[in-house]
């Protein structure tokens, strides 16, 4: 199993909080056809059955919201990933075609509303803590600059800081050069629904990006 925790700082801010974990090899692809097709249908069920005022009020959104907010940070200046990639999809903006990991990371947020990591675990030196961010810290976020992670909830190896559920760093995103990745699926406020959108993970995993007996654990 992956040398990972809680930080006992971020349970007492958030005590319900829970990580759905993923391991595996994958096979990278630049783009693969079957898998945008579900993700269209996906966005288009969406567009049809959610409007901009109601993503806020989404449970899983609504948890991470107020787990922002318990942190001191602003949720709406912050927003997390999962609100981010649904609000731009009500906006009928069309989502951006990374990779195959990617995508599918992308494809159960916007199902499932968690927000979710995915990293390059040959680039983690462990043990990993989630944590609350320290002051004046920052890294360099995938397309977005340098961003100040001060009171975020983030991930940290031994190297430094590399994930939030606002933006992850540059220093681990997956590449073509990826061969093994971690999934970190956050939940806020041990919703149930955590295993269900951990083992949809997997099969998306195993369908679209060939993952081959994945590790993969609640903590």
């Amino acid at each position: 199993m992956i040398n990972i925790k809680i930080s006992d700082n971020l349970k007492r801010v958030c005590p319900y909080l829970r990580l759905g974990l993923i391991q595996s090899d994958i096979e990278y692809q630049k783009e693969n056809l079957s898998l945008w097709a579900e993700i269209e249908k996906t966005i288009y069920q969406i567009k049809n059955s959610i409007s901009k005022e109601q993503i806020t009020g989404l449970t899983v959104i609504q948890d991470t919201r107020e787990a922002y907010l318990a942190m001191g940070k602003e949720p709406a200046r912050y927003r997390c990933s999962a609100e981010a990639l649904l609000r731009r999809i009500i906006k009928g903006k069309d989502l951006y075609k990374i990779n195959n990991i990617v995508d599918i990371i992308n494809l159960i947020s916007i199902s499932s509303q968690f927000s979710i990591g995915c990293y390059d675990y040959n680039q983690l030196v462990e043990p990993i803590i989630f944590d609350i961010g320290w002051k004046d810290e920052i890294y360099q976020t995938i397309g977005r600059g340098t961003m100040n992670i001060n009171n975020l909830p983030v991930f940290r190896d031994s190297i430094g800081a590399f994930g939030s559920p606002t933006s992850d760093s540059e220093r681990t995103m997956v590449t073509s050069m990826t061969k093994n990745i971690l999934v970190a699926i956050i939940d806020f406020n041990g919703d149930n629904s955590l295993e269900e959108t951990l083992e949809n993970t997997v099969f998306y995993l195993k369908q679209y990006a060939n993952a081959k007996e994945p590790n993969y654990y609640t903590v």
